[in-house]
């Protein structure tokens, strides 16, 4: 045991330990105005400031009696990194590490009706150990006089973090410490103030101050870490948050996600391969397919109840549930969370509901406005559609305007009302029938049949059934017209075009092309393999001639000897493949036909089936039929009763 006097001489000692440390004073009317002064005059951060409070400041009664705050302060030094070792660390650290703080060991002394305890906490990351005088530092601080300084070497050596007596204590119970405890209203806040304890006195312990908040009611909320931190070294006379309630935490309410865009005005543009946006893919439209999952709810959540500081319990408020969006066209999947479409279409928001639209319509021309339309549904256009846009629909397609030189391809029908004018390169493709004011210069292929009321002008026309004309202006004038049964107009020709007016009937259209293509191969190979026969020809006779060629010469006769093998085996594929589409053509029996109710001009030329007739006179009111492997002239036949309507009611005018 050692007596206060040799206590003195080893704080003495350690005290040389820390002249190497600069320590100012700062003061301020605040203690964080004080603590800044300080990080300032000593040109660092406050993170790293250690101070202690010399005077302690007061606000004074209406700006009498005013004083500032002054402490006494010095850096805390900490061991440097090299940049490098920094720059090294900084690449390994991983964001789901926690960060480590570092932090000193520090010492804390305790009077208790039992005697005189000591702590040592352990260094934390790279902080230092706490000293022995530290230790000594904190006993002193107590007025301690005889201490087992064996006991304090062996604290400060393993830091173990507990309290440990090292020293007899004779209490005065009538100077301990006192604390005061303040509850408010609402039982959501408690706190207390702590008088410092007088001659004799014992400190209040964690234990002390936690059964001090339970004989006033308090059970819940207790921030014990705080209050171990706060027993080690208080603040006294000053009024601190010993707990807290919980809050009521109320749950989330049900919502909605959407697995499309809401936003109608939002246009998505696409950049190609070549690193260009094409503005007339603006993506517009948002195709949905039948049984496509459109919007999920997320159910409300429930609320996680609170409780006051006195264990009283404050239920929380559920989220509150939301109804299923439920437009058209669609329905709530069994779990009835999911909105699901029950048809193709368009999928939007209409008055805060789902819907998917079979039809969608543009108001106005398609241009670089709308740009291109894709929709798997009918699509009505109340204006034009312009030069170089195209409309593609599963549904129908209706146009109020014009089509310019533009591509339409619908799988069911398309209406326009004006008419066509495709300029030399416009394409026009229905599933099932085209109904049209006219058609001009433009290239048109249907599944059933084309229904025109002003004409049909310079085109190619191809219907699997008929091809039909009717109204005051209904003339064919030029281009190829095939048909699968009938092409029925007003006029065919033109006595003052210079171009043929071709009228091919009683076959199947899309037989014919595969047909022409067969023969148009042929055709080349055949005329291929007589120019290369008589080039071979003339090498085999040189080398007969010679005996030998030369040897760019003899590469070239094996050329011309391998092409004329693949042009052999093309024009074979090439025959048994015109065999194939005549053996089907003969197979189908189509009465084909062709009529002009007012005016057939010389130069048109009637096809049917295989045989052919180019008409050198003038006719009125014919029709042209096959007989006997023979075009006969007959009277004008009108078209069916479906051709004059059309195939789903249309009317040609």
């Amino acid at each position: 045991m050692i007596d206060f006097v040799q206590l003195q001489q080893i704080v003495k000692e350690h005290l040389e330990q820390d002249r190497s440390i600069k320590v100012i004073e700062a003061s301020g009317p605040t203690l964080d105005a004080a603590v800044n002064e300080a990080a300032t005059l000593l040109d660092t951060s406050i993170r790293r400031l250690e101070y202690e409070i010399v005077v302690r400041g007061s606000s004074g009664f209406m700006g009498a009696g005013m004083k500032d705050w002054t402490i006494r302060a010095y850096e805390h030094k900490r061991i440097k990194k090299t940049k490098l070792a920094e720059e090294e660390f900084s690449d390994e650290i991983d964001s789901d590490i926690p960060v480590i703080i570092d932090k000193d060991g520090e010492a804390f002394a305790q009077r208790w009706p039992t005697g005189v305890f000591l702590k040592i906490t352990p260094p934390v990351g790279n902080g230092k150990k706490a000293t022995q005088m530290q230790a000594m530092h904190s006993l002193a601080a107590k007025d301690i006089e005889d201490v087992d300084m064996s006991m304090v070497g062996k604290l400060v050596e393993e830091a173990s973090g507990t309290y440990v007596m090292v020293a007899e204590f004779k209490n005065n119970p009538v100077n301990d410490s006192m604390g005061m405890v303040e509850v408010d209203d609402n039982e959501m806040h408690v706190y207390i103030t702590v008088l410092p304890p007088g001659d004799g006195g014992c400190d209040l312990s964690y234990e002390a101050l936690v059964s001090l908040l339970k004989q006033n009611r308090v059970y819940h909320g207790i921030k014990e870490e705080f209050l171990i931190k706060f027993a080690d070294n208080p603040v006294y006379r000053e009024k601190v948050e010993a707990a807290e309630g919980t809050k009521p935490v109320n749950g989330k309410d049900a919502y909605i996600v959407y697995n499309f865009e809401t936003d109608q005005t939002k246009i998505k543009l696409k950049e190609g391969t070549n690193g260009r946006v094409n503005f007339k893919e603006l993506n517009i439209i948002q195709n949905v397919v039948e049984k496509q999952h459109l919007a999920q709810k997320i159910r409300p959540e429930d609320g996680v109840d609170g409780m006051t500081i006195t264990g009283k319990v404050l239920p929380a408020k559920a989220g509150s549930d939301i109804p299923l969006p439920l437009g058209n066209n669609v329905h709530i999947s069994d779990d009835g969370e999911t909105i699901i479409a029950d048809i193709n279409g368009q999928v939007i928001m209409t008055g805060g509901k789902v819907n998917v639209e079979p039809v969608y319509t543009v108001e106005g021309d398609v241009n670089l406005k709308t740009g291109n339309i894709i929709f798997l549904g009918t699509v009505i256009i109340s204006g034009n559609v312009e030069d170089g846009f195209s409309v593609k629909a599963a549904g129908n397609i209706e146009v109020k305007g014009t089509v310019s030189r533009a591509e339409l391809d619908a799988e069911g029908d398309i209406i326009i009302y004006q008419g066509v004018n495709g300029k030399g390169g416009g394409r026009i493709r229905a599933g099932n029938s085209l109904v049209s004011k006219f058609i001009e210069n433009a290239n048109v292929e249907v599944g059933k049949m084309v229904i025109v009321s002003d004409g049909i002008i310079n085109s190619r026309v191809d219907a699997i059934k008929s091809i039909i004309c009717q109204g005051k202006r209904a003339n064919i004038m030029g281009g190829l017209l095939r048909a699968g049964e009938e092409i029925n107009a007003k006029v065919l020709g033109n006595s003052t075009s210079g171009t043929e007016t071709i009228c091919e009937v009683g076959f199947d259209p899309k037989s014919k092309i595969e047909l022409d293509r067969y023969q148009a191969i042929r055709s080349a190979s055949e005329d291929e393999l007589e120019t290369l026969k008589l080039d071979l020809q003339t090498l085999i006779n040189i080398k007969k001639q010679r005996k030998s060629l030369p040897e760019d010469k003899e590469a070239y006769m094996q050329e011309l000897m391998d092409r004329r093998q693949v042009l052999n085996e093309e024009l074979v594929k090439a025959n048994e493949g015109i065999a194939k589409v005549q053996e089907y053509m003969n197979e189908i029996q189509i009465r084909g036909r062709v009529s002009a109710s007012t005016k057939v001009f010389p130069g048109v030329k009637v096809v049917i089936r295989d045989v052919r007739e180019d008409v050198h006179t003038e006719y009125r009111g014919v029709t042209f039929v096959l007989e006997n492997g023979l075009v006969r002239v007959t009277k004008y036949e009108e078209p069916e009763d479906v051709a004059k309507k059309g195939s789903d009611g249309y009317s040609a005018n």
